[in-house]
């Protein structure tokens, strides 16, 4: 059996299409969804979005168990939740950190995620768009074997 991605969204994603389109944009968490479904092809995904940092962990540990790859949104809790961090640090395959937004041209506070000490990559500023690249990427990073993405080119996708 095939394990799942786990694509997890933090806080306030669930109010996407809505809030603050200048910055996110108009495409629903819904539709966020249907994107990465499409870019997993036949891998299954978990799709997940909460408003509590509690539900992430668990979220977080049960793909340690169950999961082949991690496409996380921390939203918020990447600038604060070292307990996100630690959990993240556990996962032993590929976590693509995600941000709707460029988070270095906004205000300083947005500058340093936690999160990123223990991701693979990390994509920011591609829009809901950047969702599908972060889930094809899992998908290339599990086929391949590795969880740096520096073997990647080395297992099929095309080098710069």
């Amino acid at each position: 059996m095939t394990k799942p991605i786990y694509v997890l969204n933090g806080p306030n994603l669930n109010r996407l299409g809505q809030r603050e389109p200048a910055i996110y944009g108009h495409t629903t968490l819904a539709q966020v969804e249907a994107l990465c479904r499409q870019a997993a092809g036949a891998r299954p995904i978990q799709f997940r979005q909460t408003n509590s940092e509690t539900q992430m962990i668990d979220w977080i540990h049960e793909a340690i168990d169950q999961g082949s790859g991690i496409v996380i949104n921390p939203a918020a809790y990447s600038f604060t939740s070292i307990a996100i961090l630690d959990a993240l640090k556990m996962f032993p395959g590929p976590i693509v950190e995600l941000h709707i937004s460029n988070i270095y041209r906004r205000e300083e506070i947005y500058h340093h995620s936690l999160m990123s000490r223990a991701a693979t990559a990390v994509i920011a500023g591609l829009g809901a768009k950047g969702y599908a690249v972060a889930v094809q990427s899992v998908v290339d990073l599990v086929e391949g074997g590795t969880r740096d993405a520096s073997d990647i080119a080395s297992h099929g996708l095309p080098s710069t």
